[in-house]
């Protein structure tokens, strides 16, 4: 059995989440996942029951799980944390220590926005760096000492740079035996000096693996220029959330983008992009990346559960996915086909 807890989020959420429980039973149909479904609320659904975005039992439904489907969330249209506003995405890579987000970036033919194709994956260290809502023990990590001062504080520690950089080598061991280390050590000298370092140190245990060097923002112009260069990055947090979406839109657009967040023990698909409040309801919104991301959860049980059949039945919707996307006539709107959400995810159901 599969045991997969499902938060359909806010927006567009709850379409892009029913079109990916749609093709994941076609997939336990046809490869015997067992899967076992369990939904729950998050969000503003229940902020306005419970006071908040983010019940207690819902990370406790989340620790006793296979894995988690989670949906876009309008973090920014939350209130602040005392009024219950909690950002999941973080409580999640905090609370379940979720530390690695990775995030592929591959194009597909006839859906490139650059002038090379990429493929490439980007890991993303998610539990500490820039973001204030991770990086104290109590408190936030920004303050404003006068009405006209803010102040933003950056965590980097050895323990997570060490351990995102064993997971991007690790990943790198199964692609093209590369990596590529993003920093700004010329400016930040401690913080991502320490990072560095750690990067470093790890690259010793694997020789097969080379160890590329780039400055964050030569990294940007070179995603551009020359994204062939890249097989997997490894990145703190702030400066991989923004690369990520720049080779994701590089590559295809947001929605193409798969996501996972991930630990030795525990896998959450989420999908790269936002809620998208203002499409919400209207049968627009393209479920590829989260889809995409629900097949990467299926991999990641396959590498580390040993659950041939659910790395089956990933190949499979990876395969089916493509094949719909190399045909204008079955993408979706935003890439210039004639399929809604609920269009798309039944022909990509029906091709499983």
């Amino acid at each position: 059995m599969l045991r997969l807890l499902v938060l359909p989020g806010d927006g567009i959420g709850p379409e892009i989440t029913e079109a990916t429980l749609q093709v994941l039973r076609a997939a336990d149909a046809r490869f015997g996942l067992g899967l076992a479904l369990e939904t729950q609320p998050i969000g503003l659904a229940t902020l306005a029951s419970h006071g908040t975005t983010l019940p207690d039992s819902v990370l406790a439904a989340a620790r006793a799980s296979d894995g988690i489907i989670l949906g876009p969330i309008s973090h920014l249209h939350y209130p602040p944390r005392d009024q219950g506003g909690i950002n999941v995405s973080a409580a999640f890579r905090v609370g379940l220590d979720l530390f690695a987000n990775v995030r592929p970036a591959r194009t597909r033919p006839g859906l490139g926005r650059g002038h090379q194709p990429l493929d490439l994956v980007i890991m993303r260290e998610a539990t500490e760096g820039f973001y204030p809502d991770r990086n104290m023990h109590m408190g936030q990590g920004e303050f404003m000492p006068t009405p006209d001062v803010a102040i933003s504080m950056r965590r980097i520690t050895r323990h997570a740079s060490l351990r995102i950089a064993r997971a991007a080598f690790d990943l790198a061991r199964r692609r093209r035996n590369k990596v590529t280390v993003v920093h700004k050590a010329n400016t930040f000298i401690m913080t991502d000096g320490l990072w560095l370092r750690c990067v470093r140190e790890v690259a010793q245990d694997y020789p097969e693996v080379t160890l590329d060097e780039i400055i964050v923002d030569a990294c940007a112009a070179i995603l551009v220029r020359d994204p062939q260069r890249f097989d997997v990055l490894v990145a703190t947090n702030f400066h991989a959330d923004i690369l990520s979406d720049l080779a994701s839109e590089l590559s295809g657009g947001l929605g193409l983008a798969g996501s996972t967040n991930e630990n030795a023990e525990l896998c959450c698909a989420q999908a790269q992009h936002g809620s998208a409040p203002d499409i919400a309801g209207q049968d627009r919104a393209n479920p590829c990346s989260l889809i995409l991301s629900a097949a990467m959860l299926l991999d990641w049980h396959a590498r580390h559960r040993a659950n041939a059949a659910a790395g089956a039945a990933a190949t499979a919707i990876n395969a089916a996915l493509d094949a719909l996307l190399a045909d204008p006539a079955t993408r979706t709107t935003d890439l210039g086909g004639p399929l809604g959400t609920r269009a798309f995810a039944g022909r990509l159901a029906a091709a499983l």
